[in-house]
């Protein structure tokens, strides 16, 4: 975690687990018990209840399953976005397709991940996600298909460097560390890329980016 966004996490974490396999579900919060900076405060297995216990329970993190009961993980995010913006949600797929990654990324989401991932990826993405970092799990970037190059926003090759370390998870502070530039100039270049790309977010700046084949074509 970058040391510019550790001060003011120190405090447990919130959890709402949403998922309708309840024994997924019950082992994921179970492992969540065993965390000493994390905990679970409630379990919804539909839409219209996490929307409810979100409003109710007002967790940190809300760790989403894409498929629900009355819609799909990307309709209760954006409800709860809308009511409660400083929510962080951690979706979970089994579906990875390019579709579901962008359809997250509009809502505003902070993390992508597979649902068969480990766990220790997950028990991290939360912790990280409370303190502002966005995550995309690299096997969720699929392979783009092929575009007309006048389609593909032209970036600079530090532009791409920025980008390609936003999809691997860094923060600001890591990125610019890792570029030898200071914080200031390195959120200048991720407010460059989100407009270049028509994102409102890094993550939906990194789906976008992957579908054009930004972070895997050569700088």
């Amino acid at each position: 975690m970058d040391t510019d966004i550790a001060e003011g996490c120190a405090a447990r974490t919130s959890i709402l687990v949403v998922d309708d396999h309840t024994t997924f579900a019950e082992l994921l919060t179970g492992a969540l018990s065993q965390e000493p900076d994390l905990r679970s405060v409630g379990v919804a297995d539909d839409v219209e209840s996490s929307v409810r216990l979100c409003a109710a329970l007002r967790p940190d993190v809300v760790v989403m399953d894409y498929h629900l009961s009355g819609g799909n993980g990307v309709t209760a995010s954006a409800r709860i976005l809308r009511e409660r913006p400083g929510t962080r949600i951690v979706m979970l797929t089994g579906d990875p397709t390019q579709h579901v990654l962008e359809a997250a990324a509009s809502t505003g989401i902070c993390a992508f991940l597979p649902k068969d991932g480990s766990l220790a990826t997950l028990l991290e993405t939360i912790r990280n996600a409370r303190c502002g970092t966005m995550a995309v799990h690299p096997s969720l970037l699929a392979a783009p298909a092929r575009r007309p190059a006048t389609e593909v926003p032209a970036l600079t090759q530090r532009e791409l460097q920025v980008l390609r370390l936003m999809a691997e998870g860094h923060g600001v502070g890591a990125n610019a560390r890792l570029l030898n530039i200071t914080p200031n100039t390195c959120r200048g270049y991720v407010k460059t890329i989100l407009a270049k790309l028509g994102a409102h977010s890094q993550l939906e700046a990194v789906a976008a980016a992957s579908r054009l084949g930004l972070l895997t074509a050569r700088s």
